[in-house]
């Protein structure tokens, strides 16, 4: 007789023949069932890449984050520019890259390229921080950073202000097409840590009051290039 592992197995190698529907759609019905298999739990992330960018934007609104479109890398400098003298910023760090060194070179206040002399201290007394990512996710709003797009670990947690520069290519539909990008682009060099951003740092444990800001940044902007 079979032992229990080998049921378990057995079961598993039986339901893996059947091809499971994504997440945030609504499945095939099974055979001899007008039912569908699975029912969705999950926002449609676009057919298009206009309708994926359409769906972004209403999820980061949703999710009190700032979405600023920009044409090209010029203008993603004068936005942060803009932005940083809105706001008052003295010191922003930021990661060394090859889309946001530009920016960082035409801000007014002072800058510090933060995964090329890691100091927490420094870091913590930055207003902002300014990182790449590694895609951005339509149906969730959510950006998928890196230790290796984000200056290391601290860089997008630590500073009140996070400003996610991108360009349009990196938004894709749902989680499935972000983590296949990410696979695609590291292969079997994966980055030691994948965080997804879902808007500002928040909690609600307080007599269920939202505070932005809790365990790292109150604002966040994503600057979209294209």
């Amino acid at each position: 007789m079979p032992d229990a592992r080998s049921d378990i197995f057995a079961r598993i190698r039986e339901a893996l023949k059947v091809k499971a529907p994504k997440p945030h759609l609504k499945g095939e019905p099974a055979a001899g069932k007008t039912s569908a298999v699975a029912k969705p739990w999950l926002p449609e992330g676009g057919e298009t890449a206009d309708a994926s960018l359409s769906i972004l934007a209403e999820q980061l609104a949703k999710l009190k984050a700032v979405l600023i479109r920009v044409p090209d890398h010029a203008a993603a400098a004068k936005a942060v520019a803009d932005l940083s003298s809105s706001k008052g910023w003295k010191k922003v760090a930021y990661h060394g890259h090859p889309l946001t060194r530009p920016i960082a070179a035409a801000l007014t206040c002072e800058t510090w390229e933060a995964d090329a002399s890691f100091d927490k201290q420094k870091l913590e007394g930055c207003d902002a921080g300014l990182t790449t990512c590694e895609a951005i996710v339509a149906q969730l709003g959510a950006i998928l950073v890196s230790s290796a797009s984000s200056g290391g670990r601290a860089l997008s947690i630590l500073p009140h202000v996070h400003v996610v520069v991108a360009e349009a290519s990196q938004v894709v539909p749902d989680l499935g097409s972000s983590l296949a990008l990410v696979q695609a682009r590291h292969g079997k060099d994966m980055p030691s840590m994948l965080s997804f951003i879902t808007g500002p740092s928040r909690t609600g444990d307080i007599e269920r009051i939202l505070v932005l800001g809790a365990h790292g940044p109150k604002e966040l902007y994503l600057v979209l290039v294209g």
